[in-house]
């Protein structure tokens, strides 16, 4: 009797079955892995895309900001130029200036001095402390300024030299004490008065010359 065994062609099948499902299985790993790296190559590149703009537009802005210097370097001669007008310009005004409210204010303030009724522009502080310490410096109230008047003023450089004659002493003394207390004058020198005898009316006089730094 003949017996025909069967079991290893079974293992054989079997064992050919279970090799094409682990080479299917290689296969999708094998493309996982393909797919992640592509997936991250994608993400990688947008990234470096990214950041390739953000670099650009930063070198556009420098591009930018270059254009501009070498446009205000191109202009830089004239703009100079125009500086200098104007500080010329502003200097001039200022002198100008100083020349029409500083002389006007002292000459205004020598004016009110020699009004009767007025006297020397002070702090009224300055003032009122003065009357209690001592009343021999404060302006005389009834002191008629026309029994003295002026002969010359000049100024240079602040300095102001002035003449003129009084009818005495106490007159030449007093039109100094208004004028130590002036907010205008200061550093003020009374140089040696000489009497005169006046010409037309052949009265008595006193003539006087004096010299005072002014502040304006």
């Amino acid at each position: 009797m003949i017996r025909v065994n069967l079991l290893p062609q079974k293992r054989e099948g079997k064992r050919g079955h279970g090799g094409g499902e682990g080479g299917q299985a290689w296969v999708g790993i094998v493309a996982g892995v393909l797919l992640l790296e592509l997936i991250l190559l994608i993400v990688f590149h947008r990234r470096k895309e990214d950041e390739l703009d953000v670099i650009a537009k930063k070198n556009a802005q420098i591009q930018t900001n270059i254009s501009q210097i070498q446009q205000q370097m191109a202009n830089h001669a004239d703009i100079k130029a125009q500086l200098k007008a104007l500080r010329d310009r502003e200097e001039a005004i200022a002198k100008l200036e100083s020349a029409r409210t500083g002389p006007t204010a002292v000459m205004l303030e020598l004016s009110h001095v020699l009004t009767p009724g007025r006297g020397p522009t002070t702090d009224r502080d300055k003032m009122e402390q003065l009357k209690r310490d001592d009343p021999g410096a404060v302006p005389n109230a009834n002191w008629d300024p026309r029994r003295l008047w002026l002969l010359t003023y000049s100024e240079v450089d602040r300095t102001v030299k002035l003449s003129g004659l009084a009818r005495d002493g106490e007159d030449v003394s007093e039109f100094l004490r208004r004028l130590t207390l002036s907010d205008y004058f200061y550093e003020l020198r009374l140089l040696p008065a000489a009497k005169t005898v006046d010409s037309e009316t052949h009265l008595e006089l006193v003539k006087f010359e004096l010299s005072a730094k002014v502040r304006y």
